[in-house]
């Protein structure tokens, strides 16, 4: 496969990890009538999917640098495939479970070195930018997934998996570029110490709020669509793809402006955009408000997320790969809360459900955001 196809496979892999994490969310009634149970029982696929996905993060990175990054992430996308079409051909609800807790963990050996890859094969004044690709097209398939696995459920829900299970195959095929080194050449063997540092934590603790208090809130902003304005699923997942969609037109100017202006300020802006934009989506009367706001987060959603991975990313030393799987297992386990802990909120007023996590953004994240690149040096002094 030529090194072209190689480096675009980089990209498109961070499409297909929250694709699969969200692509049951719209086709719950299907899957508890395929299987027997109810649709609230169905649920629990999508948290199949990333208990296991944030979990395995906490080592996956690590371990693939250890084994190689090439490897790893083609025997994973491998390993994708197989526990995706276990999911079209499951008989049985606790097998379709198995399938999608696979899934997960697949995802999770690729997300961290896709990330390392992409680092590792861009100039550092240009790593915004190529992290502003990576993080709009996650956007995209988290926000998308909703919206395209509900028109496959339209025809068969295993429709959806077989799609994935092509791409996956294909991803296998692309591979990613030969030319990016692994962190395993310098370090045969890097430790998980080098990867779990206080100052990586701290950064994916602003990942997780970045994550959870901004995309993560679409089901916030799906209830008040439906409560508030009466919009039907349709329009409301037309209303969420928003987020990704401009995070995607905006992924240019996202990492020109993290190169430009450096990941910290990057963050601090993305962090007190997005408090803005979250109260908008509290307070705002009309829905095409509700829709702007929405769209406006995917853009302060990557800069902190650009960022953040840029901070992380910005030091040639130590366990890059390491390092980032913690942030993502951090940053997708923390945003996994956001609903069991806003949901009693909006029971209880709806408005504040909005104005906490406004808030949480504006004091959190500066305080958490580690004040220089989380190095192998820095490790020493804390």
């Amino acid at each position: 496969m030529t090194g072209r196809a190689a480096r675009a496979g980089l990209y498109a892999g961070a499409f297909l990890g929250p694709f699969g994490g969200g692509v049951t969310v719209a086709m719950l009634p299907e899957l508890g009538s395929a299987f027997g149970v109810s649709a609230g029982t169905a649920s629990v696929s999508v948290t199949a999917y990333l208990l296991p996905f944030a979990a395995v993060m906490l080592v996956s990175g690590t371990l693939g640098e250890r084994w190689g990054r090439r490897r790893t992430v083609v025997l994973a996308y491998a390993a994708y495939v197989l526990a995706s079409l276990l999911c079209v051909l499951a008989w049985a609800w606790p097998v379709f479970l198995v399938g999608r807790a696979l899934q997960g963990v697949a995802n999770g050996f690729t997300t961290p070195l896709l990330l390392a890859a992409i680092a590792s094969a861009t100039a550092p004044d240009r790593l915004g930018r190529a992290l502003g690709w990576f993080g709009s097209l996650q956007a995209l398939g988290q926000t998308s997934a909703p919206l395209l696995g509900g028109l496959a459920a339209e025809v068969d829900w295993r429709w959806a998996f077989g799609g994935v299970a092509v791409v996956a195959a294909l991803l296998a095929v692309a591979g990613i570029p030969s030319g990016a080194p692994s962190a395993g050449r310098a370090s045969p063997r890097p430790s998980l110490r080098s990867a779990w540092r206080l100052s990586v934590l701290r950064a994916g603790l602003v990942a997780a709020v970045g994550w959870g208090c901004l995309a993560g809130l679409n089901f916030l902003v799906a209830l008040r669509l439906e409560e508030e304005f009466a919009l039907g699923s349709s329009a409301r997942g037309l209303v969420l793809t928003g987020l990704g969609v401009v995070g995607l037109l905006t992924a240019r100017l996202v990492g020109g402006g993290v190169d430009r202006i450096g990941p910290r300020r990057a963050v601090l802006l993305g962090a007190g955009l997005g408090a803005l934009v979250v109260v908008a989506m509290g307070l705002a009367p009309v829905v095409w408000a509700v829709a702007a706001a929405w769209a406006v987060g995917g853009a302060a959603t990557q800069l902190v997320l650009v960022g953040v991975n840029a901070l992380v990313l910005g030091s040639s030393e130590g366990n890059p790969g390491g390092s980032m799987s913690v942030v993502q297992a951090v940053r997708f386990g923390g945003g996994a809360l956001t609903p069991l802990a806003l949901t009693p909120v909006y029971a209880a007023d709806p408005v504040a459900a909005f104005l906490v996590p406004a808030l949480v953004l504006a004091v959190a994240v500066p305080v958490a955001l580690p004040r220089q690149a989380p190095s192998a040096t820095s490790s020493a002094r804390e």
